[in-house]
């Protein structure tokens, strides 16, 4: 056997081992699913608590970040839709 011929045989028990592994691993439980957002009927019947918070929110969105992820998990800090082409991650 040539070397390029054992190591194609270890990488093909590896992937077999790994394989196995994931057969006998139990299944992972699903994440919970968040609730669905509030209706229009549902907030006309709240009243002014629900305007005010509402009213509350309205600066953050417009305040909201571009968000846009890079390779190592950091976020932009620039506005959301900014019109720069690079993005300033932190």
């Amino acid at each position: 056997m040539s070397k390029m011929d054992n190591l194609r045989a270890m990488r093909e028990a590896k992937y077999a081992a790994a394989q196995k592994r994931g057969a006998d691993a139990p299944a992972r439980p699903k994440a919970p699913v968040a609730p669905p957002a509030p209706s229009a009927a549902s907030s006309a019947k709240g009243g002014a608590t629900k305007a005010a918070a509402v009213e509350a929110d309205a600066p953050a969105a417009a305040e909201a970040l571009c968000g846009h992820r890079n390779m190592s998990g950091r976020t932009c800090t620039r506005e959301a839709g900014h019109a720069a082409k690079s993005h300033r991650y932190s």
